[in-house]
């Protein structure tokens, strides 16, 4: 497998693992809402920041895994078709 092969493999990996690490963190902050906000009701910063964080860079991975999938002339699943 080539260079960009492999980097295509590891960009779908920790697309992943960033997914499932947002659904674990959200259902965390779901179950148990006290650790995560303020006197006020309102999230802390650090949440905030990891329930955005999470998805954008999982998103920006896809894209990212998109381009090197094309580098890697892996041909497209034939969806519909």
């Amino acid at each position: 497998m080539t260079n960009s092969g492999v980097a295509w493999m590891a960009l779908r990996i920790a697309r992943f693992v960033l997914w499932a690490a947002f659904l674990v963190y959200s259902l965390r902050v779901l179950s148990n809402s006290a650790g995560f906000v303020d006197h006020f009701s309102r999230p802390l910063r650090s949440t905030e920041a990891w329930l955005y964080g999470l998805p954008v860079l999982a998103v920006t991975l896809g894209f990212l895994d998109l381009m090197m999938r094309e580098r890697a002339r892996i041909p497209r699943p034939n969806y519909f078709r």
